[in-house]
């Protein structure tokens, strides 16, 4: 029997008998971990407002075995609020719709449970500290992150110098399949040709120049959002449902 503590944000909760949860979070140390709370829906539970969608915890677990991530689920036996970042984001839909996709994007990027996933959790946090704070569109919040998330993932996009020989840029032709921008000489067939100032925006997005960002217009927005989801559902091999539901 161990003891395990771990910062973490809750990525989502699911009902389990009466009145107990299973948790399932992104830790810092741990990567995906799924627990069981016991009591949290009732009425005078300690800690079950804490363990609710979006909420920044450190949290202690408790195992029957000797490592966190076994054959049982652990409980999670403790619960401190780091930042409660859910409260300002349910209450604006266009952040809750932006900020629930980007749980399932975490989540999926840390498909392992036990597995560490240390960049996706800062990253994570980021962005949901960004998007509570309503400093720029929530939209490009959730492109910036899903763009930072795929490289850190191993998928980097180019949007300036060719995917392929290197050529700087500017480049005009988009390929999925290249991973970016391709140069006259190594465009492929099905290459999209957003416009330039689209291109412009997600290489802000994806350095983190929110001057630039925030200065563009919203019809180049909107291109961009459709080039970031196609991307990310390249790579994932399948969508993420509650992109479906994002403002742009």
């Amino acid at each position: 029997m161990s003891l395990f503590r771990d910062d973490a944000v809750v990525l989502r909760a699911q009902k389990l008998g009466e009145a107990d949860r299973i948790i399932t979070l992104l830790t810092r140390n741990h990567g995906k971990v799924r627990a069981v709370a016991r009591g949290v829906r009732k009425t005078k539970s300690k800690f079950g407002a804490r363990l609710e969608p979006f909420s920044h915890v450190d949290v202690q677990f408790f195992s029957r075995n000797s490592e966190l991530v076994g054959r049982g689920l652990p409980l999670c036996t403790q619960v401190e609020t780091i930042a409660p970042y859910g409260g300002t984001i349910v209450t604006d839909y266009g952040r809750y719709t932006a900020g629930t996709a980007m749980l399932e994007t975490a989540e999926r990027f840390a498909e392992n449970e036990g597995q560490p996933a240390v960049q996706q959790y800062l990253l994570l946090v980021g962005g949901l500290r960004t998007l509570a704070a309503g400093l720029h569109e929530s939209h490009l919040v959730l492109d910036a992150f899903l763009l930072r998330s795929l490289a850190v993932n191993g998928y980097g996009a180019t949007f300036d110098d060719c995917a392929k020989c290197g050529l700087e840029g500017p480049n005009r032709f988009f390929s999925l399949q290249a991973g970016g921008v391709l140069c006259p000489d190594c465009r492929v067939p099905g290459c999209a040709v957003p416009s330039p100032e689209t291109l412009v925006l997600l290489g802000a997005l994806l350095s983190g120049d929110w001057q630039t960002a925030d200065a563009c217009e919203p019809r180049y927005w909107r291109e961009g959002s459709g080039l970031v989801a196609a991307y990310l559902q390249w790579h994932l091999e399948r969508g993420i449902r509650s992109m479906r539901y994002v403002e742009k």
